[in-house]
């Protein structure tokens, strides 16, 4: 009694003051455990004892329930934002959004891989979440109230002390309270900026604050039986579950493309998360979060799985009404391609989430394009990954869509040049990255062999006309002088109008790959005006010196070779203004 009544003593302040009203407390106990053990009689003294005896008792464990609070809130120790350095390098991200741009250099530049193999940074990171000081008056309360039979008492204090101090590590990792409905009202660039808190936050809360978090409740309950445990899972049991709440609120929202990433990215941290998870709460006490862990891991492989089929979907329906200005390198194809190739910085996580897709899907909505069909890809895709077989099919309904976009053009070169533009491009990004490995070199050899196909069609298609025109076919010798003449002419003619037709059109075409546009142009060159100089040397003599010659030889051959520089720029000329170089 005289212990209880001095409200200034704190166990915390005084050993030797807290050792002796612990020993007080214990002869308190063995006293109620001595007369409660023995026949009393109701009126007589050793009962009224023993109910004096069970009052002090129950105003000491108010005392030490309050004590042990106290020194729990006292003693805490938080790790601040500015102690986070060691995982920096871990969770450095380059805020790109999670989309893919359509420009090469951005999508090279913007896109830093989230480093989820550089280490387990915080696997030996474990904290002091209260002063060392502190445990051994922590532990000899704990054992006290708990051989009073006071341990649910303990248990709550603890609990809900430790509760408090978890919500203010979450709030200092920035991570909001937010029920499912309001996760799906944000924006994405709002929701994007969470999700990458997120997988920071759960790395740092699972090995640091959990980690240590445990250690701190074995040091004080760990010599009293499996309580450790219990109040382990209730303690840290909200917390987890508010964190798991934003994943799955991500994995039941909308599969859209753009989401993509940052859901891989939350996977790949839970997926790595969950043997660290299994081992905090591997007691019976910690099996609801154990069960949650996993659902929401599965969860959120369904919402993956889903994102790549609509995805695939998207590719295949996007529909255009015009043709693509120019014939260059359309939007879709930019767009899927470096999609896909970012998507190969999650191979190993997507092999395993589409090995049981099926199979037969795959191959028969990409058989049902036609570009697959009797090509021999699918003949010996069985052999690869279950990613490389999902990219063969999504390139073939790119594939698909191009060619039906191309017919959009009236003109029948400018499809094919279409055709050779995207086609180039795509095996430049699948030769220049991490796709080539993964679709394999025949799928590389064989959209080479057509990227040439298109260019040899294009200049079928563009310049045989022109090439005619050059072509000596012996007229020019026979019969009188003047109808020779005439023909000549006619043929000069003929070929300048062609020239300018195909110049005013064409330059305004564009090859945005300079290795390419310059390929084309010595290759168009080398025809033309080889078949030029030759046809020149051989009948040119005949119209010079003659009246208006120049009206009918209009260009030397040194004239073409410049003006063919000028093509595929994307800016449409008029020789009639024409610069001579």
């Amino acid at each position: 009694m005289i212990w209880d009544s001095d409200q200034s003593m704190r166990l915390d302040c005084n050993p030797e003051e807290a050792s002796e009203y612990l020993q007080a407390i214990n002869e308190v106990r063995r006293l109620t455990e001595s007369l409660g053990s023995l026949p009393l009689n109701e009126d007589g003294e050793e009962n009224e004892l023993l109910r004096r005896a069970h009052s002090l008792l129950q105003m000491a464990m108010a005392r030490l329930e309050e004590e042990f609070s106290h020194i729990l809130i006292q003693s805490k120790q938080l790790l601040e934002p500015e102690q986070l350095s060691f995982c920096s390098s871990e969770d450095e991200i380059v805020d790109e959004e999670s989309t893919i741009s359509i420009d090469d250099d951005l999508a090279e530049d913007a896109r830093v891989k989230f480093q989820r193999d550089s280490g387990r940074c915080s696997e030996e990171f474990v904290i002091d979440l209260v002063h060392p000081d502190a445990l051994p008056n922590l532990k000899s309360i704990a054992e006290v109230m708990f051989m009073s039979k006071y341990d649910q008492e303990c248990c709550q204090a603890y609990s809900s002390i430790r509760k408090e101090s978890l919500d203010e590590c979450l709030y200092i990792l920035e991570i909001e309270k937010l029920p499912i409905e309001e996760v799906l009202k944000l924006e994405w660039s709002s929701l994007n900026l969470k999700i990458k808190k997120w997988t920071r936050a759960m790395k740092i809360f699972v090995r640091v604050y959990l980690t240590s978090e445990k250690r701190l409740c074995d040091q004080i309950f760990c010599e009293l039986g499996l309580v450790n445990q219990t109040c382990f899972v209730e303690t840290s049991k909200g917390s987890v579950l508010l964190l798991l709440n934003f994943g799955d609120a991500i994995a039941i929202g909308p599969r859209l493309p753009e989401k993509l990433f940052r859901t891989l990215d939350m996977y790949e941290c839970l997926a790595d998360l969950l043997p660290d998870i299994d081992a905090l709460f591997s007691e019976e006490a910690g099996s609801c979060v154990r069960t949650e862990c996993h659902e929401v891991l599965r969860r959120l492989g369904d919402s993956v799985r889903g994102t790549l089929l609509e995805f695939e979907n998207a590719v295949r329906t996007n529909i255009s009404t015009t043709p693509f200005a120019g014939g260059g390198i359309h939007h879709l194809t930019k767009y899927v391609m470096n999609y896909i190739k970012a998507l190969t910085d999650y191979s190993d996580t997507l092999n395993l989430l589409l090995e049981d897709s099926n199979e037969e899907d795959h191959s028969s909505s990409s058989n049902s394009n036609g570009i697959l069909e009797g090509d021999g890809e699918w003949r010996t895709s069985f052999n690869v990954s279950p990613l490389s077989r999902w990219l063969r099919s999504v390139t073939s309904i790119l594939e698909s869509n191009l060619d039906s976009k191309s017919k959009l053009y009236k003109d029948g070169s400018l499809q094919h040049f279409f055709l050779m533009n995207n086609t180039y491009y795509m095996v430049q990004k699948v030769k220049d990255s991490d796709l080539g490995a993964l679709v394999g070199d025949d799928w590389i050899r064989r959209h080479n062999r057509k990227f040439q196909q298109h260019a040899m069609n294009y200049e079928r298609a563009s310049w045989s006309l022109l090439l005619s025109f050059l072509k000596d076919d012996g007229i020019f010798n026979q019969g009188s002088s003047s109808a020779s003449r005439a023909a000549l002419k006619e043929r000069f003619r003929s070929f300048n109008l062609s020239f300018e037709e195909i110049y005013k059109t064409q330059t305004a075409w564009l090859i945005p790959d300079l290795q390419l546009r310059d390929d084309l142009k010595i290759s168009i060159s080398l025809k033309v005006l080889q078949a030029y100089r030759t046809f020149m040397g051989r009948h040119a003599s005949q119209l010079q010196g003659g009246k208006n010659s120049d009206r009918y030889i209009k260009y030397s051959t040194e004239d073409l070779q410049n003006y063919l520089l000028d093509f595929f720029e994307g800016s449409s000329r008029s020789l009639n203004h024409a610069h001579k170089r």
